[in-house]
């Protein structure tokens, strides 16, 4: 096996695992502290609205009257994705995002509906964030994110099979490793 440039593969793996320090702790900790069910937490206030006429449940007038709303309450619109969602015979608007969440409800009264917003803590936001419910920016961050740690696993990897001392004990980690995540798999 040809052996790659060691210092420059040191200077890349130094580089990287600095870089991404940061937003890895953050994505460490929300994604343990999330596997027990810890998601952080929300302050809710839940309001009826008067309307002129019925809703019929599509997504552009649902989000518009949200959108309206929320701009009349000088409420920041949230930066994730809206979706209608089918309970029973009914609907609702859930609109969320990393630091607002937002529900648009019709109620049994046809002129009347409910709007929930939520806002988070400074942690749910994190976890918000970790659940990929933050705006582009972020998305792109965090895409780069998972591709700068897979440079830096790669590059360790690579280092470790070029130490003929660390050579066997990687190989038989590295093996162990897709056992253990097979029977995690299965077990699951």
């Amino acid at each position: 096996m040809e052996k790659i440039n060691r210092s420059l593969l040191i200077k890349v793996h130094t580089l990287l695992a600095a870089f991404i320090l940061p937003v890895a702790i953050m994505f460490f900790v929300t994604g343990a502290l999330y596997t027990w069910g810890i998601k952080g937490g929300t302050e809710k206030t839940t309001q009826e609205l008067h309307i002129k006429e019925p809703i019929k449940g599509g997504l552009t007038e649902l989000v518009a009257l949200a959108k309206n709303e929320l701009q009349k309450q000088d409420v920041r619109l949230p930066s994730g994705n809206a979706k209608i969602k089918k309970i029973g015979s009914s609907f609702q608007l859930e609109w969320s995002g990393s630091t607002v969440n937002v529900v648009l409800a019709p109620t049994f009264q046809p002129l009347i509906i409910t709007l929930t917003i939520e806002n988070a803590s400074w942690y749910r936001q994190l976890v918000q964030l970790h659940k990929a419910k933050g705006g582009t920016p972020f998305k792109v961050y965090a895409t780069a994110f998972a591709i700068a740690l897979l440079l830096l696993i790669i590059s360790g990897f690579l280092m470790a099979l070029q130490m003929p001392k660390l050579r066997q004990l990687t190989l038989i980690s590295a093996l162990l490793s897709i056992v253990l995540f097979v029977a995690m798999l299965i077990s699951s």
